[in-house]
């Protein structure tokens, strides 16, 4: 894992644009941002996701290469970006655990999104930004089945299933401002 900034963040999107799209419409559709917790502990990171945010909001990157396939979403991985947060070890349905995603990590999170999409030419809407828990649920393995996968469904502070939305309209504020 390599901590990045930023303006690294934004220059790797510059650079790794086309291919992401390219990718994408092979398979016929538009670059997509799918966002996890890892279900570890805060300062364990995977190589399964592109991008993962440490409990200080720092970011950390597995790749040098934002349009290399990773394994992070059941059948969603070519021409999309994988994030996740370092956190929620212990989770179950009804509690985040002792490592809940910090408030920096979702402030964070929302930054990421928002240059993402900005840099990337991906709009910020619940089409191209999904959380695992909206992912999982489009292919019956999610929180409205059998919460296979939940990741982000919930955050703390927000209602069940509400996760997704809130990040996202973070991401729109970032975005704006």
């Amino acid at each position: 894992m390599k901590k990045i900034t930023m303006e690294e963040l934004i220059r790797m999107a510059v650079r790794d644009k086309n291919n992401l799209w390219q990718v994408a419409k092979a398979y016929g559709r538009d670059v997509k941002i799918y966002l996890h917790w890892s279900a570890g502990h805060y300062g364990q990171f995977f190589a399964d996701y592109h991008i993962t945010i440490d409990a200080d909001g720092s970011i950390y990157v597995s790749t040098e290469d934002l349009s290399e396939v990773k394994n992070h979403t059941w059948h969603r991985n070519s021409g999309a970006i994988g994030m996740a947060l370092a956190a929620c070890a212990g989770a179950t349905t009804d509690d985040l655990g002792d490592e809940a995603p910090t408030t920096n990590q979702i402030e964070t999170m929302a930054q990421v999104v928002a240059v993402l999409c900005s840099t990337l030419a991906v709009p910020s809407d619940g089409e191209h930004i999904l959380t695992h828990a909206e992912a999982a649920d489009e292919d019956d393995y999610g929180p409205a089945t059998n919460c296979e996968r939940w990741d982000l469904w919930f955050i703390p502070g927000v209602e069940k299933g509400e996760g997704g939305n809130v990040l996202r309209e973070k991401a729109v504020w970032y975005q704006n401002h």
